[in-house]
């Protein structure tokens, strides 16, 4: 028999409101189990799959093409990184129009703006793309910038990229917290319809940026800290306070976070 699946929604607002939870019932006479196979192949016909974070290196030469590796693994829609802190935020810029230039361009891929053109695009065969930012510096003190990034295809932000800045801690930094320009970022984000997104960030700043939300929040690419003790991971405590707003946490492959640089696993 085939899979029979029931979708509960999370969250209620912005651009995360048309994720969802997903269990499935796989009757199989005999078997109180759906065999692992027809329960994955169910999973990836019947839902969007999201990889929230693709970090190959935000530089208008890079050769887009590569994407194709996405499509091929049965990924849906992917969030492409244009620009992180340690980079002029005018260089971001640069990235951002030079990727947009390419999905526009290209057969293949479209480029995003609402859960709907998400499961449009998958209908059609096309991997849905939309854009991150690692670190608030990009917007160079200014909240106006936000709207601008929102107009372009950026739907999700951290706050700080390792190190602190404006808004908040970096996770290999002093603890600052969240500051005054980060809440108002927040509440900006949140009016246009962008994820605030809390890897890379200091523990403290993202307590307090989920005890702020109003909306989903994500760890788009952070490990349990419990399993591996790395800055760059987070706590139990951390990923419970995320699920609370109805946010994910999405896991890295890369072998420092995962244990003694095992590179097996990158």
């Amino acid at each position: 028999m085939p899979a029979r699946l029931s979708a509960h929604k999370r969250g209620n607002s912005g651009f995360a409101s048309g994720f969802y939870l997903v269990s499935i019932h796989c009757p199989v006479a005999g078997e109180d189990r759906c065999p692992p196979a027809q329960a994955a192949r169910a999973l990836f016909d019947q839902n969007v799959i999201w990889d929230p974070h693709a970090g190959f290196g935000p530089d208008p030469g890079v050769d887009l093409s590569k994407l194709q590796v996405w499509k091929d693994a049965g990924v849906n829609y992917l969030s492409v990184d244009v620009g992180y802190d340690v980079m002029d935020w005018r260089d971001t810029i640069k990235s951002l129009a030079a990727f947009r230039r390419w999905i526009l361009a290209a057969d293949g891929y479209r480029l995003v703006g609402s859960v709907a053109e998400i499961r449009e695009a998958k209908k059609a065969g096309d991997l849905a793309v939309t854009f991150d930012l690692e670190g608030m510096n990009a917007l160079d003190g200014s909240l106006d910038l936000v709207e601008m990034y929102h107009h372009l295809g950026v739907r999700q932000m951290l706050f700080a990229y390792n190190r602190n800045n404006a808004a908040g801690g970096g996770c290999h930094d002093e603890d600052t917290g969240l500051t005054d320009f980060g809440r108002a970022v927040i509440a900006e984000m949140y009016r246009v319809g962008m994820l605030v997104d809390c890897s890379h960030t200091a523990y403290t700043t993202t307590m307090e940026a989920m005890e702020a939300s109003t909306a989903p929040c994500i760890f788009s690419h952070s490990n349990p800290r419990a399993l591996w003790d790395h800055e760059r991971n987070i706590w139990d405590d951390q990923a419970r306070a995320c699920a609370a707003t109805s946010g994910v946490v999405g896991i890295v492959g890369i072998g420092i976070f995962m244990g003694e640089n095992d590179t097996r696993t990158t």
